[in-house]
């Protein structure tokens, strides 16, 4: 049925074609708020909030703009009052200096003020369409890279930068969702630049990916995997570029080097007796694996964390381990991992 028809079915109250108008925009709308807000939960939240207030103010969408940039203008404007409310997230790189080796690690700290990965199943990225005007494909926008680069800007900066430089949106439509003018628009955008281009990497991961084959991805993925479930510190330490950063949110510390990690492993979650299993999985467009670490007091392999992974070439140069407590359950990982080969 015409998206027309359907609109005007949605109007007269009939919450399925509602639906059936939203449904196809919601992962992209989730990823949207996510890169405003850093975090799943608030994404969710931002999304939720957004399609209420489309359907409370559907009869006031008149069609001059179209579908996709009305609702991409209200998720704006609802991730906007979330960051009100929400204290900036950040990566534990963002937080302090690295950790002197063999140095004491600091407290956990429990409030909200670390970045959360996303899957990239929940992200939508098989169903964006690079838009001839996007500075950044979907997958790089989604990067933690790119993630942590964006907190650092103010919101409606941040803001500014998704609407033209993501989604593709012009000056206008970007002042339109906004309220704002095209030429704040337009200086606004060139702060955004400055800021995010001294905190981005020289090369994105999906660049990185692009340069190696599957044969040298599965060495790198069995290699991680294989080096981790045997407690191989020396293997997993020479698969790291020599300035590889370690980092596990929600704790501060982390570590750069791959002396400085290496002791840090071997002394921590690979020292002698600690075993774990993983599972490779995809996260925020990069490699990612779940850990499950071994129990005695549970006689079992309980979840644990989403290593993300960054590479450059076929060497490993950051490591974030993001242990919250459900963070396997969002990934879509069973509370225990499928049994050893």
């Amino acid at each position: 049925m015409p998206e027309r028809q359907v609109l005007e079915r949605a109007r007269r109250g009939d919450e399925d074609a509602f639906r059936e108008l939203v449904e196809p925009y919601r992962g992209q709308l989730y990823a949207h708020a996510y890169r405003m807000l850093g975090s799943t939960a608030d994404a969710e939240d931002a999304v939720q909030d957004s399609l209420l207030n489309a359907w409370r103010g559907l009869n006031g969408f008149e069609g001059r703009s179209s579908l996709r940039s009305w609702l991409y203008r209200i998720a704006t404007n609802a991730s906007l009052k979330l960051i009100e409310r929400r204290p900036k997230r950040v990566l534990p790189v963002d937080y302090g200096p690295p950790a002197e080796s063999g140095g004491a690690l600091d407290e956990p700290l429990t409030e909200a003020v670390w970045i959360e990965p996303a899957a990239d199943e929940r992200l939508g990225l098989s169903d964006v369409s690079g838009s001839p005007e996007a500075r950044y494909e979907a997958r790089e926008s989604v990067e933690l890279s790119f993630i942590a680069a964006l907190q650092h800007l103010p919101s409606r900066q941040r803001a500014v930068l998704l609407l033209r430089d993501v989604l593709g949106f012009s000056a206008r439509e970007a002042a339109e969702a906004l309220e704002a003018t095209p030429a704040s628009i337009d200086s606004a955008l060139q702060r955004a630049h400055r800021t995010v281009e001294e905190r981005l990497p020289e090369h994105d991961q999906q660049a990185a990916l692009r340069t190696i084959d599957d044969s040298t991805m599965r060495r790198v993925v069995d290699g991680y995997v294989d080096a981790w479930e045997r407690d191989d510190v020396e293997a997993l330490a020479a698969m790291l570029t020599d300035e590889a950063e370690f980092s596990m949110p929600p704790q501060p510390t982390w570590f750069r080097g791959r002396d400085a990690v290496a002791e840090f492993l071997r002394t921590a979650p690979m020292a002698e007796g600690n075993r774990w299993r993983v599972v490779p999985v995809r996260a925020n467009g990069q490699l990612a694996f779940g850990h499950y670490i071994w129990r005695d007091e549970r006689g079992a392999f309980v979840p644990h964390a989403i290593h993300v992974v960054t590479l450059e070439g076929d060497r490993i140069a950051g490591i974030v381990a993001f242990r919250e407590q459900d963070v396997l359950a969002r990934f879509g990982l069973p509370a225990a991992p499928p049994a050893a080969d």
